[in-house]
């Protein structure tokens, strides 16, 4: 039986992908599930499955689709009977590939589609899988000697500094910005409900700041050379906050290098 399992949404590529790399390098009795859409067609996280046998297991999941979710949550139930650490990676600009310059580029399909996948998908995962982090032995964190203060699994969503409200002086980008904006509600509004049960599921949202990956590529000309962050670098900053939370740090939102993120 493995010491701990995480779920990785989202691990076909990016930050995700990393993190699935991290986890599997750093916890030598770590149990990884990695989802995405098509499996068939990432390469590269099959590659690492072969690199680890028995410890990465690759699922089928659009969060976009409850029932691939649901499907997704009773293989996870079957197979390890519960899970530690879920982070929910997978986002999208937009669905042209660009952020809404101004209120001219606003349509109501993109706007849906973007919500859909970063704000209701997680939501959606946290319902389906609230029940196995709940039997988590809280392989992720601090776990303090106060029994009260303990938590049983954490749940991290991916989230972005231009989805703090109080931290935007720009505008622009408002389908993304406010999926974001929406997501953090969504980490808060967890964590009060998952807060009261027992044992208590640690809810996060994390900036993992300007990472070298295609969601950000197009604009990179606009970023500083020391802000332009590698998947390694960011997931290693990621993973020390995740590994230093306790319950007292749930239902907020941490950059990259541990400050709080401003909602």
């Amino acid at each position: 039986m493995a010491a701990t399992v995480a779920l990785i949404q989202g691990a076909s590529r990016g930050l995700g992908f990393e993190f699935c790399k991290h986890i599997l390098k750093n916890k030598s009795l770590a149990a990884v599930v990695a989802t995405c859409r098509n499996p068939d067609g990432a390469a590269e996280l099959r590659g690492l499955a072969g690199q680890h046998p028995g410890r990465l297991t690759v699922l089928k999941l659009d969060v976009n689709r409850e029932e691939d979710v649901r499907g997704a949550a009773e293989r996870v139930k079957e197979s390890f009977g519960r899970l530690d650490l879920i982070v929910n990676s997978s986002a999208m600009l937009h669905p042209s590939g660009k952020g809404e310059t101004s209120l001219r580029d606003v349509s109501a399909q993109g706007t849906i589609s973007t919500l859909m996948t970063n704000t209701v998908g997680p939501l959606v995962m946290a319902k389906y899988f609230m029940p196995l982090l709940q039997k988590g032995g809280g392989g992720f964190g601090q776990q303090p000697a106060e029994k009260a203060k303990q938590h049983s699994g954490i749940i991290v969503n991916i989230t972005a500094k231009v989805g703090s409200i109080g931290d935007n002086g720009l505008g622009g980008w408002y389908s993304y910005r406010m999926s974001k904006a929406a997501l953090n509600m969504a980490t808060r509004n967890l964590s009060i409900e998952l807060g009261r049960s027992r044992p208590k599921v640690l809810c996060v949202s994390l900036h993992p700041g300007t990472v070298n990956t295609d969601l950000s590529r197009p604009y990179h000309r606009n970023v500083p050379k020391d802000k332009l962050f590698s998947t390694e670098h960011s997931v290693s900053c990621l993973m020390g906050i995740i590994e230093s939370l306790n319950i007292e740090k749930t239902g907020k939102a941490y950059n990259w290098d541990g400050t709080e993120l401003p909602w």
